[in-house]
């Protein structure tokens, strides 16, 4: 067993025994580790810790989980334990309800009307993200913490420079600095754009829509949650989470959910996620499409910052991958 997280399970669970640990998933994150549980008892957990010692990643994600599973009509894994200011910051969640979305994404495209359930799928996502951000804030901010009770403590600030954090944290957890200019080309465009960017609604976003970041639970889809009902999704990771443009989040998830390198995926598949966007909130976030072009400038960074994982992803030479970043970053600059 890993000596940190072995640390962390004797520090949560000083009476219980540890059968075995298991993999947790592929995780680009080079900041923590992730590992599965299973207890003598049969009982399982996921068990997250920052190997960098900063805890300020596992209060943020703490916060989040409480927020959303309190306030919010979300489901989210139940915490168990957790504690950022430890030698070793952690955070334990009991497993989320239901499958993890990209399994069942990939088993809707193996029968006919595949596709058709796929969009459906996709139109759940976009009507989750809705009521993810239908609650709107007074500022833009980061989060650094919350009361324990579901109320999230603040650092407002204006939405560029709240930006330009999510820039600099993706800069921190990233794998590879082989593009290490790609961060100062896309700091310079959210710069140059501040005009463009300053009057964004303000609403809480997830910051990181990956396919194994949510979990289809078709048992729980339709109950209510107090304001409208649950879609049967539930988003793990909230690590990234901040208070910012909601344009920003959905540009992301689309991104994340159906594209590749430097393709697009079907373009039914992203009218699809943004059909059920439009269906929950009424239409796409107020200043979408003059957005857009900047929030794609900014998404190349989870290419730059991570080419050595998508050499290994992609089975490509990294020296080909990174030609291929710097035309995509050109081009997306140019676009905006």
């Amino acid at each position: 067993m890993n000596e940190a997280v072995a640390t962390v399970l004797g520090e949560a669970f000083p009476d219980r025994s540890v059968e075995r640990l298991t993999a947790a998933g592929v995780s680009w994150n080079g900041a923590n580790e992730t590992v599965g549980v299973v207890f003598a008892d049969g009982a399982r957990a996921f068990c997250k810790v920052a190997v960098d010692g900063d805890g300020t990643r596992v209060a943020r994600e703490l916060a989040v989980l409480r927020h959303v599973t309190t306030r919010r009509p979300i489901a989210a894994p139940e915490v168990l334990a957790a504690d950022s200011g430890a030698g070793v910051p952690y955070l334990i969640t009991a497993p989320a309800p239901g499958r993890e979305l990209l399994g069942v994404w990939e088993e809707l495209g193996e029968g006919d009307g595949g596709e058709a359930d796929r969009e459906a799928l996709l139109r759940r996502v976009g009507a989750t993200l809705a009521t993810l951000h239908a609650a709107r804030f007074d500022r833009h901010a980061e989060i650094v913490g919350g009361d324990g009770r579901g109320g999230l403590d603040l650092d407002p600030a204006p939405w560029p420079d709240v930006l330009l954090k999510t820039i600099d944290r993706t800069r921190e957890i990233g794998t590879s600095e082989r593009l290490a200019d790609h961060y100062d080309a896309v700091i310079d465009c959210v710069e140059a754009n501040r005009d463009r960017l300053c009057d964004a609604p303000a609403a809480l976003l997830h910051g990181d829509v990956a396919m194994p970041n949510l979990f289809v639970d078709d048992a729980g889809a339709g109950r209510g949650g107090g304001v409208e009902e649950d879609d049967g999704l539930a988003p793990i990771d909230w690590e990234l989470a901040d208070v910012g443009d909601p344009a920003r989040d959905l540009v992301r998830a689309e991104d994340q959910l159906l594209n590749g390198f430097d393709s697009e995926g079907p373009e039914r598949y992203a009218a699809a996620l943004r059909a059920g966007y439009r269906e929950r909130a009424g239409g796409l976030p107020e200043g979408f499409a003059a957005r857009r072009p900047v929030y794609e400038v900014v998404r190349m960074l989870g290419r730059s910052g991570f080419i050595d994982q998508w050499t290994t992803h992609l089975d490509e030479p990294t020296d080909a991958l990174v030609e291929r970043a710097e035309a995509e970053l050109r081009a997306r600059l140019a676009a905006v």
